[in-house]
């Protein structure tokens, strides 16, 4: 199988308002592919699709092989799917709860107790299997749902927002268990709007008003997006600066950062006198993932102007 998820000009519209519009891409098998952009931009909608809960209005797409409009109870079979609200059973015990996934993804019998016990130990939890859910972190809860998830070992699991509301590190130690699904082969999709998260994927694909705006590498996006030397400013009253620095010749695009202003120059040789016209002193930074999400931004609404 040459890819995991293949899909063309893939849309969904409600009504009047289009909520995914005509996405293409392709998505390898082992693959830990990352869906980033604000809220509302169409991740989600994205997602239920791939995964056989939404219908597209348009365009076609293979998922594991299978016709997602044709073959879509097959395609349920071999997944896993794990949202923002996926639902734990708060007054069973962890144990429980796995047993009870166990069975709805009929997981068989004489494999039960294996699976379980191999959950335990990836969610770290094993001190804690005869706990009520309810007694949980937020933390250990999601890593539970997504052992409840993935319980039946599907080939491709999908994960929506699943570390919303989670503190940093329980962010790092869910994404241990992502990498570690993948170093077995397992396909993972999530969908963040966490910049350190899609940092640790190995593609990402920027999307925004249903629209996919880039897709690559975190590196390679900073890279090939990001043309010419980026700087930042560290300066009182930073919107106070912005138009008339984004105003220079020698300026490409600027945007606030905190209490900074980050400024793409044309070139290296232009950050002295970037520094003469301000009056204060600029570093040179590695571009983020969010001055590559803000240029994408740009260059849509400019394109859009044009037309």
């Amino acid at each position: 199988m040459k890819y995991a998820i293949d899909c063309q000009e893939l849309t969904r519209k409600f009504g009047d308002f289009v909520a995914v519009d005509r996405l293409s891409l392709q998505i390898h098998p082992g693959e830990v592919f990352g869906f980033l952009g604000p809220n509302g931009a169409g991740k989600s909608t994205a997602i239920r699709m791939l995964c056989g809960i939404l219908e597209p209005t348009a365009g076609t797409a293979t998922v594991l092989g299978y016709d997602l409009l044709q073959e879509v109870e097959k395609i349920k079979a071999r997944i896993g799917y794990m949202s923002q609200k996926f639902s734990l059973y708060e007054d069973l015990s962890v144990l429980a709860n796995l047993s009870f996934y166990a069975g709805i993804y009929s997981v068989p019998w004489q494999q039960r107790q294996s699976r379980i016990t191999e959950m335990l130990k990836l969610a770290g939890i094993e001190a804690r299997r005869d706990s009520l859910v309810s007694e949980l972190s937020v933390g250990f809860k999601q890593r539970l749902g997504l052992c409840c998830a993935i319980i039946s070992q599907p080939d491709l699991i999908f994960l929506d927002e699943p570390t919303s509301g989670v503190s940093p590190t329980s962010r790092r130690d869910f994404f241990n268990i992502i990498q570690e699904l993948a170093n077995g082969g397992t396909t993972v999709i999530v969908t963040t709007h966490f910049m350190d998260e899609a940092e640790r994927c190995d593609r990402i694909a920027f999307i925004t008003d249903g629209v996919l705006l880039g897709i690559d590498t975190p590196d390679n996006l900073k890279k090939e997006v990001i043309p010419g030397q980026m700087v930042e400013l560290l300066l009182p009253r930073p919107m106070e600066h912005l138009d008339s620095i984004e105003s220079l010749p020698f300026v490409r695009e600027c945007s606030i950062h905190g209490a900074a202003i980050h400024v793409l120059l044309d070139s290296e040789a232009d950050h002295d006198q970037l520094d003469r016209l301000t009056g204060f002193r600029s570093n040179p930074i590695t571009p983020t993932l969010e001055d590559v999400f803000i240029n994408l931004t740009k260059r849509r609404s400019k394109g859009a102007a044009q037309r």
